[in-house]
């Protein structure tokens, strides 16, 4: 069913609409200084050392295997939690927003968003490609944004049912566990390959960096470090498994919480013809999805907690993104503009939903396209 939440605009309301987001947006850049470079490099501060205690926790764990074997557990449980959480941090609140590009203008070699290669098995410039490029053009803009599902889930009714979604509430479990390696593949567009539109050369092009990079994080992971413990290899190795799949359950609740819950909608093709700034503005809003949470939980997701205003301001330092909101907020409340968050269980209990509800066949909904009254045409799925 179309959304009704929001309030239609006329062109007019429309424009305004977009100069007072546009004022938030000139205030903030405007006062962008020493207190965000300090921000982001004691964030890289934390994931240094974070990762070094949750890695030295790791091998007094296997010392203790042999030596001490009742602090074999609380040891090898501390260092998977540090280093779990080093890698989130890393992720989510450095290379994510670094590579936006939101840090350039420090001119610091260790935040240029054009070089910044994360710790993660795909690379930056394929994430770069996908996520920066196409996903925040066009986002949930079906047959556009590749972020859809990832071409594994189906979760807008508008996508065509096919027998091979009743599996997917399986499918979306794994793909949570492997979460790094669905989008270091992504950029591979298997599917392409699989249905004869893309040449095996071509694809073997692609594929050579995705290849050099898995075969680096596997070599650090499940290689090297494990092989420095010695007879205790196991102990390290299955830590840095542990802490991987953790950041990857993690990463895959806060982006899926941003673009999948119920209230959250998806666009025609047609939507976007000749689309204004405005009508951009009100696509990024009406697409996105805010968690409520606290100063933590803004850490922690890379301060994708306010995904709204991240849409809307990708290359803005996340670390503004929460005084943004409370602007941003108010501005949707003046033109009727339904503002989406919730708390994290209930964001999350609707993607639940969502994958459930759509991996069964249901009646294609109607294609909603942009009026000159509403300005973006949408539909929830």
């Amino acid at each position: 069913m179309y959304s009704t939440r929001s309030k239609a605009l006329n062109p007019e309301q429309i424009e305004q609409f977009a100069a007072e987001i546009d004022a938030v947006r000139a205030r903030t850049v405007a006062s962008i200084g020493a207190a965000d470079a300090r921000y982001i490099r004691r964030v890289l501060a934390g994931v240094r050392y974070t990762g070094f205690a949750g890695r030295a926790l790791l091998f007094a764990g296997a010392a203790a295997a042999a030596f001490a074997p009742a602090w074999l557990l609380p040891l090898w449980s501390a260092g998977v939690l540090l280093l779990a959480l080093s890698k989130i941090l890393e992720n989510m609140e450095l290379a994510h927003n670094v590579m936006h590009g939101q840090f350039d203008w420090m001119r610091d070699p260790q935040f240029d968003g054009r070089s910044y290669e994360w710790d993660i098995a795909g690379t930056s410039d394929n994430w770069r490609k996908t996520h920066n490029y196409r996903h925040h053009t066009y986002t949930n803009v079906r047959g556009m944004d590749d972020d859809l599902g990832y071409g594994l889930l189906r979760l807008f009714p508008e996508q065509r049912w096919r027998p091979f979604y009743l599996l997917q509430p399986l499918i979306a479990v794994v793909f949570a566990i492997l979460f790094e390696w669905g989008i270091a593949v992504q950029e591979l567009r298997l599917g392409r390959w699989f249905s004869g539109r893309t040449k095996a050369a071509e694809l073997r092009a692609v594929a050579r960096p995705v290849g050099r990079k898995m075969r680096r994080q596997i070599l650090k992971d499940y290689v090297l470090y494990p092989a420095l413990a010695g007879p205790q290899f196991l102990v390290v190795l299955s830590g840095n498994a542990l802490a991987n799949v953790l950041r990857n359950l993690w990463t895959y609740m806060i982006i899926f919480c941003g673009h999948f819950t119920a209230e959250a909608e998806t666009f025609a093709k047609e939507s976007i013809r000749d689309e204004s700034r405005g009508q951009w503005y009100l696509r990024q809003l009406h697409g996105s999805s805010n968690i409520r949470g606290g100063r933590v939980l803004d850490l922690l997701s890379g301060n994708l907690s306010h995904q709204i205003e991240h849409h809307l301001f990708p290359d803005i330092p996340a670390n503004r993104y929460a005084a943004m909101a409370v602007e941003i907020r108010a501005i949707c409340a003046r033109y009727g503009q339904h503002y989406n968050t919730g708390s994290l269980p209930r964001q999350f209990g609707q993607v639940i939903w969502r994958i459930l509800r759509h991996a069964w066949p249901s009646r294609p909904a109607r294609t909603a396209v942009r009026s000159s009254e509403t300005g973006v045409g949408a539909q929830t799925a």
